[in-house]
């Protein structure tokens, strides 16, 4: 049951084996470009799972008993925006549940070595660990999605 710390986020949320993160950014910070690149990294040894959208730019977060649980507006399930290209529409996830906050940041904010275990950040009324990164980096896919993986 949905319960009064149910929040909408400008944001974008993708998942990987049952685990979802929420990535978020000012207005053209890169949130649907850093999303895109994981949706595209295949599975690998590094990286077993695929990669799915659950939503982009708009996300309804919902805390059932303390798990978040993150949804794509109706309007927007589906779709992700390509800047330069205009909208796509891709396979989604109704639901996933979220593990993990992606905070885009200016290089000289992201943590050289980060405490284990990550800082914390309290989204719809739960707690969960947040890792700063730099949008356009190429690694960011990767730091995402391994990150996700350790949540």
């Amino acid at each position: 049951m949905a319960v009064a710390s149910d929040q909408t986020l400008h944001a974008t949320v993708i998942a990987a084996a049952g685990r979802a993160a929420l990535i978020r950014g000012p207005s053209g910070s890169g949130k649907s470009d850093l999303a895109l690149r994981c949706l595209a990294l295949t599975p690998s040894a590094l990286l077993p799972h695929a990669v799915q959208l659950v939503a982009d730019d708009r996300v309804f977060v919902i805390n059932a008993g303390g798990r978040l649980l993150a949804r794509a507006p109706s309007s927007l399930a589906g779709l992700i925006e390509v800047r330069g290209v205009g909208l796509l529409t891709l396979s989604f996830l109704a639901e996933a549940e979220l593990r993990l906050v992606v905070d885009l940041c200016a290089p000289e904010a992201v943590e050289r070595l980060p405490p284990d275990p990550l800082p914390q950040e309290t989204i719809a009324g739960a707690r969960l660990p947040r890792l700063g990164v730099v949008a356009h980096d190429a690694s960011a896919p990767l730091k995402v999605l391994l990150a996700l993986a350790r949540a």
